[in-house]
């Protein structure tokens, strides 16, 4: 049984791992070995997967350059037992890996990028309106939301932002194109705020831009797609008893990641399925019946933690 150790559970406030105690428990379950972490972000799980088993390695995946140099002290004091590759774990097929022990995805925005107010995914702070976890590669947002045709804007907000005002904003992002109002944080979330009904904004208890800037974010991320392509990546990668363990914050990470673990479990997929049971193939058996959350002592340490869900598979 993994065990955390009091330097982890002493990091950066604001930079906790969430579901650490579960997510080590889980891992506990698979044979001691090579463990994927496909978002290194802060490397709070990392460390606390190293220092709980001597038997564990960890490769690691960050797009964020800005995780090169969080990743300094674990290759310090790990030495060969820690990896980490700069890439996106959307192209986990081109990495080389090895057989996987475990593989741990602790999906969305890093608490670090939130915090960076150059990086453009918080309208807390006027900043360039970029919101790339990866600022080498692909458009800014603020590009992006220039040249978007219609439909690649309606899914950003619609389906990805899940905003009921969708039409309306969608029409004042693009009657706002050329005027310079979509490069910045602060600008850009007050198109968005103005387009939403004031009488749903008195309402509402989150900011009128905020489903849509989380929208916006996933599609320049491509972060959904990422989802889709890099779970059976890692399932196809994981060893006889390995353990597949994910952390989503919202329903559109977790849609996916539902529908995978339930299938390779031989689970229907959905109220319409009426696939025989002796027809289902079985890959996997689930590791939770419903996602963990976070416990009271958590939600009161870590808000970040309280849209968090947990779900779990181990290989047959």
């Amino acid at each position: 049984m993994f065990a955390i150790s009091a330097e982890v559970s002493t990091m950066t406030p604001g930079h906790e791992p969430v579901l650490l105690a579960e997510v080590l428990e889980l891992l506990a379950k698979a044979p001691a070995g090579r463990v994927l972490d496909a978002t290194f972000g802060g490397g709070g799980h990392t460390r606390a997967i190293l220092e709980a088993s001597a038997g564990a390695s960890i490769v690691a995946l960050d797009r964020d350059p800005a995780a090169q140099d969080r990743a300094m002290a674990l290759e310090d004091q790990f030495g060969g037992r820690f990896r980490l590759v700069d890439s996106d774990f959307g192209r986990l097929d081109q990495v080389d890996t090895g057989a996987l022990s475990g593989a741990l995805f602790d999906l969305g925005v890093s608490s670090f990028q939130l915090d960076e107010r150059d990086r453009g995914f918080s309208f807390r702070h006027d900043a360039p309106a970029d919101m790339r976890m990866d600022p080498r590669t692909g458009v800014s947002a603020a590009d992006w939301l220039e040249t978007a045709t219609e439909e690649m804007l309606v899914r950003a907000v619609r389906n990805f932002g899940e905003e009921p005002s969708w039409r309306r904003v969608v029409k004042a992002l693009r009657s706002a194109r050329g005027t310079g109002r979509l490069a910045r944080t602060t600008s850009l979330a007050a198109v968005i705020a103005d387009a939403v009904p004031m009488a749903r904004q008195r309402k509402s208890k989150i900011h009128p831009a905020t489903r849509t800037f989380q929208g916006i974010r996933i599609a320049v991320n491509d972060e959904i797609g990422a989802i889709e392509r890099a779970l059976p990546v890692a399932f196809d990668r994981l060893r006889s008893g390995g353990v597949l363990a994910v952390i989503s914050f919202h329903s559109l990470e977790d849609r996916p990641v539902k529908q995978f673990f339930r299938r390779q479990c031989g689970q229907p997929l959905g109220a319409h399925d009426s696939t025989p049971q002796d027809l289902r193939p079985k890959f996997a058996e689930p590791l939770n019946r419903k996602p963990i959350t976070a416990g009271p002592s958590e939600l009161a340490a870590n808000p970040r933690s309280r849209s968090a869900k947990l779900r779990a598979l181990r290989k047959l």
